[in-house]
């Protein structure tokens, strides 16, 4: 371990990635502590302590906390999840996006610069959400509607920094800038979470740890899993001798979307509680039905999971270009024809690795509400160390340990991951 990040230190490029990746977390950390204009702390927080299981609750853990502290940053990244999910399911129906998504580099340019626009418009939705909803609990005091549009651009400028920032580290740092910056609200969170398993029951004290360490073992052996399908190379003549032959295998994870499904569900399961509190004779519904701990939130939470898994798997992996692919180089799978025979082949062996997969995301999201709700744990404990932010924790490590194993291995050094 010492050796792999010794060696990750020599190399400059991978160095100024890191530097630069760590000095943007510590950027929207700060941020995350400095308090939206005409606010009232003391009442948030007084607010959210009695919050309970509220979706607040699951907002405030993927904002690092900056929602009860209603800071400059207190949406936090999820007003561009929710967007960046809702262009990806209009590729699907809108022709005109699927054919900037087929067009490249452009085309992709295109989409984002949308997803961008779109991320605004709901930035701002949210925090004039946040703003009547804390002005009706006592916490912006005196806020007349000068001060209110302040607090909605104040938040929405924030989240679009965020928006940028995240950009900035997949652009120049290291990793998924988005889920980066997620990973980093899960484990600022993470110190409220200890102290309460600290200070909760007997039960909680003696087999939390044990719960958790086997949610990460689960985590690690599902993300890691794969099912190899093994590739034949067709020898080629080009002039005077031959080129091709010999054999490898393509590598289909069992979790190809990882931690993404999760994140997706998270960011559509807040939209109702914030349509709420523009239509307060909805409010009523929603706080009985969207409550983390019902039975509603966790089946419809769970359904969204397997269905983004599925959706995103295919958005991922595509089998008719990979069997295009293969029969372009003169590759194909033994026992199977090239062509549509190798794209349902190899369609039929996803769908059969992503059902599992799904069910795994969708078992671990829930874990949590259901340790909450039967077996006595602590709010904090279950919400900043099990489940949803195991997963998302150590997902968003393993993606980042694994694009730094790549820039090493291209240095020929010895990475870490074996």
């Amino acid at each position: 371990m010492l050796s792999w990040l010794a060696n990750a230190w020599r190399v400059p490029e991978l160095r100024k990635r890191v530097l630069f990746t760590a000095f943007v977390l510590a950027v929207y950390r700060f941020g995350s502590w400095v308090p939206a204009p005409g606010i009232d702390q003391a009442a948030i927080q007084s607010y959210f302590s009695g919050a309970g299981g509220s979706i607040l609750t699951l907002l405030n853990l993927f904002s690092g906390s900056a929602l009860s502290r209603f800071s400059i940053f207190a949406l936090g990244i999820m007003p561009y999840v929710t967007a960046s999910i809702i262009l990806q399911l209009l590729t699907v129906v809108v022709p005109s996006l699927e054919r900037l998504q087929k067009e490249g580099e452009a085309g992709y340019a295109k989409i984002t610069q949308y997803t961008r626009y779109l991320t605004v418009v709901l930035a701002a939705a949210q925090s004039t959400g946040y703003a009547f909803l804390f002005k009706r609990q006592g916490a912006l005091p005196n806020v007349n509607a000068g001060k209110m549009v302040i607090i909605v651009v104040t938040l929405t400028a924030g989240c679009t920094l965020l928006m940028w920032m995240g950009e900035m580290i997949t652009k120049r740092g290291v990793g998924n800038g988005i889920s980066l910056l997620i990973f980093a609200s899960i484990l600022a969170y993470a110190p409220a979470g200890i102290s309460a398993w600290i200070n909760g029951g007997t039960m909680e004290r003696l087999f939390f740890p044990i719960i958790a360490i086997g949610i990460v073992v689960a985590v690690v052996f599902v993300q890691e899993g794969q099912r190899r399908i093994p590739i034949q190379y067709a020898r080629r003549q080009l002039g005077n001798r031959q080129t091709g032959g010999g054999s490898t295998y393509m590598p289909l994870r069992v979790n190809m979307a990882g931690v993404i499904p999760v994140i997706f569900a998270a960011a559509i399961m807040a939209l109702p509680p914030t349509i709420a509190e523009f239509v307060p004779a909805w409010s009523g519904f929603v706080n009985r039905h969207f409550l983390p701990s019902s039975w509603w939130y966790l089946f419809i939470e769970a359904v969204l999971i397997i269905v983004f898994t599925y959706f995103y798997t295919s958005v991922q992996f595509n089998p008719v270009d990979q069997a295009d692919n293969l029969r372009k180089y003169g590759g194909y799978i033994p026992g199977i024809r090239p062509g549509p025979p190798t794209a349902a082949y190899l369609d039929r062996v996803l769908q059969r690795l992503t059902l599992p997969g799904s069910l795994f995301l969708a078992t671990i999201a829930v874990a949590p509400s259901v340790f909450i709700r039967y077996f006595g744990f602590s709010q904090a404990t279950s919400r900043a160390l099990g489940g949803t932010s195991v997963l998302i924790v150590v997902g968003v490590a393993l993606d980042t340990m694994r694009q730094m194993e790549s820039q090493m291995m291209m240095r020929h050094y010895e990475g870490f991951l074996r």
